[in-house]
């Protein structure tokens, strides 16, 4: 074999081997890449998704103004949701998209506040001012959940349940979809309604 023709295969092989491993999705598409990010939590501290690999992440869009939100969390659905993926080994990540002077926009002191007050259980609270992570997930609802498997793959993404209303009366007679997922998962199960259909308050971006 000519040095040419070496370097022709060689080069041939390195292309069809980068082919075969999947990129991250720009967007975010249950069964590819979640959309790496890196964000600064309420305590300052750098949180990146990619390294989280091998633990299962939860994502929660969050907006304390929002009475959808208020709804889950005024009846401690969302506690009891977080705190259940929290001992099923899950990281769990609410991000707080408002931007300065728009419902919901909080400091990192807020944020702690909040979380203490209402009994929270976020693993942490990531602030992103500039909606660049909510734009990257395309995050358009508070609550607007997503789920990513250990090995980074998106498995889930859509409404924390199935009735859409702002009505704490309707907890009870909703499936909990996050929970749902999170049980299939940790049973070796594919997630058997890995999209749904989002609801609650727009995500306050800056205009």
């Amino acid at each position: 074999m000519t040095k040419r023709l070496k370097t022709l295969t060689a080069t041939a092989f390195a292309a069809a081997l980068l082919a075969s491993v999947p990129a991250a999705a720009s967007t975010p598409e249950v069964g590819r890449p979640a959309p790496d990010f890196t964000g600064v939590d309420s305590n300052g501290a750098s949180v990146t998704l990619s390294a989280l690999r091998g633990t299962l992440v939860v994502l929660e869009w969050t907006n304390h103004g929002c009475p959808y939100v208020s709804k889950h969390y005024g009846a401690g659905n969302m506690q009891k949701t977080q705190k259940s993926a929290r001992a099923k080994g899950a990281v769990w990540l609410s991000i707080i998209s408002s931007a300065p002077g728009r419902q919901g926009h909080v400091d990192g002191a807020e944020a702690n506040r909040l979380s203490k007050t209402r009994g929270a259980a976020p693993s942490h609270v990531i602030l992103d001012p500039k909606g660049v992570i909510g734009r990257k997930y395309e995050a358009t609802n508070t609550p607007h959940m997503f789920i990513v498997g250990k090995d980074g793959t998106l498995l889930y993404m859509g409404a924390i349940d199935s009735i859409r209303s702002a009505n704490p009366a309707d907890i009870p007679r909703a499936k909990n979809y996050v929970t749902a997922a999170l049980d299939e998962i940790a049973a070796g199960r594919k997630v058997s309604q890995p999209v749904t259909r989002q609801y609650g308050c727009s995500v306050k971006y800056a205009y």
